[in-house]
């Protein structure tokens, strides 16, 4: 542990890259499991929605809005309060509104995760500088040195190139894991969005056309 903490106060220029882009890694990772685990994810999605088109379909329009209203944070409930907002409007224009409030939710679930896989391969090409570097450096040093010194320098120059990639990939494997379960559960969103829009879509026809489906079926 010692020689890996003088290898690292030895070699700043070439770590301090990689520790800053490993602590954003971090910070994203948090913040993106936070928001995508356990702040957006509606619990009981199947019994709120069937709760929404009961009060729909009792005419009770405001009431559901006023259910949508006590998730402010849920990208399902907005959605689906967006839908019941313009349910006097005309299809398309129901539809519209559906559209551009998923896609204000998309934005909002996906942003910055792309970042983890650039990290990721920054911090591997980051740890290859480094190895180069040391390299670089242990060859030049075993070219001036003393024949007794050379095979000292040698095996330092080799272990510092090597730490240096192990720094590297110490940071991105861990990002692309992350970045891998993030990016699922975000497509599991975008999925559960686009389904929550069908479904807002779905009980205002039948308010429309005063069948109620499900309860048929």
């Amino acid at each position: 542990m010692g020689k890996f903490t003088d290898f690292i106060l030895n070699n700043l220029s070439h770590v301090l890259p990689i520790i800053i882009a490993g602590v954003f890694a971090v910070a994203i990772v948090l913040e993106r499991v936070k928001v995508v685990f356990f702040t957006y994810p509606l619990a009981g999605r199947a019994k709120f929605y069937h709760r929404i088109r009961e009060l729909v379909m009792a005419d009770k329009v405001q009431d559901a809005v006023a259910l949508c209203d006590q998730y402010p944070q849920k990208p399902a409930a907005q959605v689906m309060k967006e839908g019941l907002l313009r349910a006097h409007l005309p299809e398309q224009m129901v539809n519209d509104g559906l559209n551009i409030c998923v896609g204000e939710w998309i934005e909002n679930i996906s942003k910055r995760t792309a970042f983890l896989s650039m990290i990721a391969n920054v911090a591997t090409l980051l740890g290859l500088f480094g190895t180069i570097a040391g390299l670089i450096q242990s060859f030049e040093a075993v070219g001036t040195a003393n024949p007794q010194e050379k095979s000292a320098l040698l095996a330092a120059g080799i272990s510092t190139a090597m730490n240096a990639t192990m720094m590297g990939l110490g940071v991105a494997i861990p990002a692309m894991v992350a970045f891998s379960f993030i990016m699922n559960r975000t497509n599991r969103m975008v999925s559960e969005l686009d389904q929550c829009s069908l479904e807002a879509l779905d009980i205002i026809r039948q308010r429309s056309y005063g069948v109620d489906t499900k309860r048929i079926a």
